[in-house]
């Protein structure tokens, strides 16, 4: 049974009341750091074999993030055929399990780009499962720290307002080729860490868990999150369009639940 982004989250909780001596940070060896994945692959994957890729998964991140709540990530998956779904782990986060990503028969999965928090010197990865089973991995080193408890800079009560709230952009459609789109999603994805300026009580985590986008008839991808993704979260992807609605369902781990319909470009002859 594949544990769960909750199971990892109550494991990186542990981790935090008894410090393990691999976590990573700024001063920390590659010996280290990979001690840590290890920790981490362990108790997301279990036993399962992970190897090393540059060709199945690409993992484009700043090398030093301008805002470490808002750090910009790029997968690049070019053998749509042979992926089944892809997992981003930020090592060093409260919760190392970021977000899968499951897809379906309207993916395209050349390029999916998000948000998320980095709360430490840490290294990311991003593992694909392929179609047989199989899991890669590939893994790039971060620069930030504070993205998880960064205040928002507004009251809790300004951060929910619109909440559910969702647009969509797409890029021209062209006859036999995937659409590029962009969803946004308002939502302030609380982290649990982050301190009321007001109150000075911490926040109650509050975050989008489970993201499906269909076109038609056939799903484009199933997102399952936790608190590592930015607050009111973007999401760049591409799908197969069959000329109809795109129809987008988000729900958040406090039962908040939102569906949208978008209207699709058909490709222009």
């Amino acid at each position: 049974m594949r544990p769960t982004l909750a199971f990892a989250l109550a494991f990186s909780a542990a981790t935090m009341v008894a410090p393990l001596a691999y976590a990573a940070g700024a001063s920390d060896t590659e010996q280290e750091r990979n001690a840590r994945w290890q920790e981490v692959a362990k108790s997301i994957f279990g036993d399962r074999t992970i190897e090393p890729t540059d060709t199945l998964v690409k993992l484009d991140t700043p090398k030093r993030a301008e805002d470490a709540a808002l750090v910009p990530i790029t997968l690049s998956m070019p053998d749509r055929d042979k992926i089944k779904a892809v997992s981003l782990i930020i090592d060093d986060n409260p919760a190392p399990y970021a977000a899968k990503f499951e897809f379906g028969p309207a993916a395209d999965t050349r390029e999916l780009k998000l948000r998320v928090r980095v709360n430490n010197y840490t290294d990311m990865h991003a593992v694909v499962e392929t179609t047989d089973g199989k899991l890669y991995e590939a893994r790039q080193f971060v620069k930030a720290s504070g993205g998880c408890s960064a205040p928002m800079g507004m009251s809790d009560e300004e951060a929910m307002k619109g909440m559910g709230d969702m647009r969509m952009k797409f890029a021209e459609a062209q006859p036999g080729k995937p659409v590029e789109a962009t969803l946004m999603i308002r939502h302030p994805n609380f982290s649990g860490m982050q301190m009321n300026q007001v109150t000075r009580d911490y926040t109650p985590a509050r975050y989008i868990d489970k993201l499906t986008v269909s076109a038609g008839d056939q799903t484009v991808f199933t997102m399952t999150g936790d608190i590592s993704i930015a607050s009111n979260p973007v999401i760049n992807f591409g799908f197969k369009p069959d000329g109809k609605a795109i129809q987008v369902a988000a729900s958040d781990n406090q039962g908040g639940r939102w569906t949208h319909s978008f209207t699709a470009p058909s490709p222009t002859n």
